[in-house]
């Protein structure tokens, strides 16, 4: 006689319910704690938010100018989005409101992502709590904090709704651009990548028609210029060159703070042509990554072995490329992990384990030991030095990865979790 199997709702010998209620109690824990480290931390974790967003609602509110639509606008057009709703309960609540709307969306993604059947969902879930801690306010404090959810909500859509996910993806990008990686991904690896592009072309003319139609004209289009003509900031991998020439005392080379932008950049000998070259090299970067993963979905990679590491490797192309560099870039990984988590967990230890580290090491940084190294203190440039080398080794992976992902799979944990529409 054989024992009867266990009930759904009991896994491991801890019944279901028990185990939602111990996440739900830490994720309230972790934000009560991000939020008050928001407030009490040193480096004014909440300075875009209470300086920079808030005036941009107020501006709008009291119709003095709007950004995106009478004036110039750093993030794409959406992003105004949550800043405007951030004012709903007055100027004074203003960073409460935005520390309780991206809390919210994380509730959401959080709610979804325990839905999923299985250990490897679970796991997820305590992974992104742990990420979030080590990552320290920033994981809330900046518009990237918005995009990060939803981002999370429609990869895990892909399975059930995949052109869902697909218009989720390009609202996120019209809010902050890294998740093109995402689409650009998706388009690449999945079999109907025809339908893909559709949603994600048809998604953002809607959204490009209502800037329109609100009298935006081609300033809705302003966030690309904005970012193009930007210096080398001081936590790129490309500025840690003039960091040392900083830290070193060399003459020409020192850091400043850019009021325009709003952001500590680094100047130096030969920092115009690193300025000219660096937008380009990204761009030449991030299309090598996509030829690399159309060359393994050719070889026949399945989507579930080429999608993450291919999301992974251009998200982490966005950073290592970029000359802007800033500690909220860190959540950008978070979904990708998630996703890697739930596909394939055992290959995806070794890349959650990165990019906890990185988020610790991050976190350090900035707002702990910013004002060193503001100083450009050598120990703190040896630090930043240490966590941007850590993102190389991580890309490396995933360039790895991508280059194995049409040979079988023979790792232990490794399951379908997106099938393809056509199937």
């Amino acid at each position: 006689m054989t024992a009867p199997d266990a009930p759904a709702a009991v896994v491991r010998g801890r019944p279901f319910g028990a185990r939602r209620t111990a996440l739900w109690s830490a994720f309230g824990l972790v934000h009560a704690l991000l939020i008050l480290l928001c407030f009490v931390s040193p480096g004014w974790p909440l300075g875009d938010v209470e300086q920079v967003y808030r005036s941009w609602a107020e501006g709008a509110a009291s119709g003095r100018f709007q950004v995106g639509i009478d004036t110039p606008f750093v993030y794409p057009i959406l992003a105004f989005g949550p800043i405007i709703l951030a004012l709903a309960f007055g100027p004074a609540l203003y960073a409460a409101t935005w520390l309780g709307i991206v809390t919210l969306l994380d509730a959401a993604a959080f709610a979804l992502l325990l839905r999923r059947p299985g250990e490897a969902a679970t796991r997820a879930a305590w992974w992104w709590l742990g990420f979030l801690l080590l990552l320290g306010p920033v994981a809330l404090a900046r518009i990237d904090s918005v995009t990060v959810p939803i981002v999370i909500v429609a990869l895990l859509l892909l399975e059930s709704r995949p052109l869902w996910g697909a218009a989720l993806l390009t609202i996120a990008t019209w809010v902050k651009v890294w998740p093109f990686a995402a689409v650009a991904a998706l388009v690449v690896a999945s079999r109907d990548r025809g339908r893909v592009l559709a949603t994600a072309a048809g998604t953002s003319a809607v959204i490009v028609l209502i800037a329109l139609i609100l009298g935006s004209g081609l300033t809705a289009f302003s966030f690309v210029t904005e970012q193009t003509g930007r210096g080398i900031q001081i936590e790129s991998s490309v500025g840690l060159a003039w960091m040392w020439q900083a830290a070193a005392g060399l003459p020409g080379s020192f850091l400043y703070y850019d009021h325009e932008i709003l952001t500590y950049q680094v100047t130096g000998p030969g920092i115009d042509l690193a300025i000219a070259l660096m937008t380009p090299l990204l761009a030449l970067a991030v299309v090598a990554v996509l030829l690399l993963g159309w060359r393994a979905m050719r070889d026949g990679a399945g989507f579930d072995r080429l999608y993450p590491p291919l999301l992974l490797a251009l998200v982490l192309t966005l950073i290592v490329f970029n000359k802007v560099g800033s500690p909220q870039f860190m959540g950008w990984l978070v979904a990708p992990v998630i996703f890697g988590l739930l596909v394939r967990p055992g290959a995806w230890r070794t890349p959650a384990v990165l990019v906890a580290v990185l988020a610790g090491l991050t976190q350090l940084i900035y707002p702990h030991l910013y004002d060193w190294l503001l100083l450009a203190h050598p120990a703190m440039v040896l630090l930043l030095t240490l966590r941007n080398l850590l993102e190389v080794v991580l890309l490396g992976w995933a360039i790895r990865e991508i280059w194995r992902s049409p040979r079988p799979d023979y790792r232990t944990g490794a399951r379908r979790l997106t099938p393809d529409p056509k199937e």
